[in-house]
């Protein structure tokens, strides 16, 4: 027995590249069915075929900061980012060297009631902040991660003057020891 599935909802950000994808459910009383992913729907969005690499995070105390991290060329990625517990408040910054949006960023809520998904180009930095306890994350990762190449920046670097929405609970010493953009910075 065959049935309807409702395709992606793609919205464009003021950033260009970076994407909202709205998971479409199909619910009934015994909850939903979800496609989480959809090469042919999303790919042409600008996702770089295939998913190299697939990782989950669970992120205990809600206020806690992830990010913000990025990989330089030539093992840029894109992300899928999604939130399949809880709740958070997702970031990506514009890194990329010309960009007419350099240095800006864009946040969106995601959750695991909103099903919503943030697709993240390469040149971009990417962290969270948990509104909730137990929130849990999944990425689709268009390249695997190269230790050497990571990337990151202070996420509360007033040079990029996230709007963090709550005080922040806990920041690893990874994500602190993250420098502060100097004038000299020109991008990836």
């Amino acid at each position: 027995m065959a049935f309807d599935v409702a395709k992606f909802l793609v919205r464009k950000t003021d950033l260009e590249g970076l994407c909202v994808v709205q998971r479409p459910r199909i619910e009934d009383s015994r909850g939903f069915f979800s496609r989480f992913f959809c090469a042919e729907e999303i790919g042409p969005s600008g996702f770089i075929l295939p998913v190299a690499q697939i990782n989950h995070t669970l992120t205990r105390q809600s206020g806690s900061v992830r990010g913000m991290h990025f990989q330089f060329q030539p093992h840029s990625e894109d992300k899928f980012v999604s939130c399949l517990q809880g709740e958070v408040f997702d970031v990506a910054v514009d890194l990329r060297k010309g960009s007419s949006t350099f240095l800006q960023w864009h946040a969106e809520i995601l959750s695991a009631e909103n099903a919503r998904s943030l697709l993240i180009p390469q040149g971009f930095a990417h962290g969270f902040q948990t509104l909730t306890d137990n929130a849990q994350l999944l990425y689709l990762h268009s390249a695997p991660y190269v230790p050497s190449a990571e990337g990151g920046l202070h996420p509360a670097d007033p040079a990029l003057n996230i709007a963090w929405p709550l005080e922040f609970a806990e920041l690893s010493p990874r994500d602190m020891a993250c420098p502060y953009l100097t004038n000299d910075f020109e991008g990836l």
